[in-house]
């Protein structure tokens, strides 16, 4: 699999780290302080994606493949839960990880233990990689680790987008999976940060920047990743939502995507459920704080070769090294 992996420039939208400076405001997704607004952090990526759209990262698979999903990890000095992850991942061969949001608590030494821990399954990546290839070694700086997360309301807090910005770079962008000729499976990703989608994303995806068929690709599957849930677990839970609007906005937008699946983090709550024909997952926190005893916190989707979909919950035995 890893070798039907085709690297090429990032698709990240990488741009500088610089953070647009905006006077704090309160986030809607959790009643907490947050450094910077949603139309500041979809300007930013906006403006990297006029200058480099033709520059990502496209997997190709000639068959079918897997790929592993994540949510609230809220790491802190303990990365267990995170490498449990990413090491499930490479021992399946999975073509990618994705995460949906919260991911680290928002202190520079966490984001400093988040970026060893990704940096070292960077180096096994590359490791497998070079078993398999041939035609000489691939160096670090020449491979992009599958590792792709959505922001979420925590990642924002107290300015802390300068930490999660500085390591991840985007807060929303796509990329495609080739699957046939011209024939794509299509990956959104999307910022829910602060639990609106913001005038300009929306306008954006109006526009049809994030379609992926620009080209005039045919697209087979649409997978969407986002953080704040679109439906709550349960009508007698608190979960912050987005406003009806948009959530009417969003189910409307999923449909003429032709998703396949949605999937949203942020309640700490599992649930599943199918509407207007699309899967809606949410899944639970992955952080062994959130959730001491093993459990089913991942999704892991298989994509056969005919484009048929279907998913699982994945077990984590992670837990906290007692002192």
């Amino acid at each position: 699999m890893f070798g039907k992996m085709k690297i090429q420039n990032i698709c990240l939208f990488l741009f500088s780290a610089v953070v647009f400076a905006s006077c704090e405001k309160v986030s809607p997704t959790g009643l907490l302080i947050a450094g910077t607004a949603v139309e500041d952090r979809v300007k930013m990526s906006s403006l990297f994606y006029r200058e480099y759209q033709d520059n990502r990262i496209d997997g190709y698979s000639d068959g079918g493949y897997t790929f592993l999903v994540g949510a609230d990890s809220h790491v802190t000095d303990d990365t267990g839960r995170m490498e449990e992850m990413l090491q499930m991942g490479l021992d399946n061969e999975d073509m990618f990880y994705a995460h949906l949001g919260d991911i680290a608590d928002t202190k520079a030494e966490y984001y400093i233990n988040l970026d060893k821990a990704i940096s070292k399954y960077k180096e096994k990546f590359l490791q497998k990689l070079n078993e398999q290839y041939v035609d000489g070694p691939i160096t670090y700086d020449d491979v992009i680790f599958p590792f792709f997360p959505v922001v979420g309301n925590h990642d924002i807090t107290h300015n802390g987008w300068a930490l999660w910005s500085n390591l991840f770079h985007s807060s929303f962008y796509e990329f495609n999976i080739e699957v046939a000729e011209n024939t794509y499976d299509h990956f959104i990703f999307l910022d829910s940060a602060s639990g609106t989608l913001g005038e300009t994303q929306i306008d954006l995806i109006e526009q049809g920047i994030l379609d992926g068929n620009s080209n005039g690709e045919r697209i087979r599957n649409t997978f969407v990743f986002t953080h704040t849930n679109i439906f709550r677990p349960s009508s007698l839970q608190f979960a912050s939502t987005f406003t009806r609007e948009e959530t009417f906005f969003l189910l409307n937008q999923f449909r003429k995507w032709n998703a396949t699946i949605v999937f949203c983090g942020h309640v700490h709550k599992w649930d599943d459920r199918v509407y207007g024909g699309v899967t809606y997952l949410t899944l639970d926190s992955m952080c062994e704080k959130n959730s001491p005893e093993p459990g089913d916190y991942l999704v892991r989707v298989h994509v056969d070769a005919d484009g048929a979909v279907t998913w699982e919950r994945v077990r984590m035995n992670y837990t906290k090294k007692k002192k």
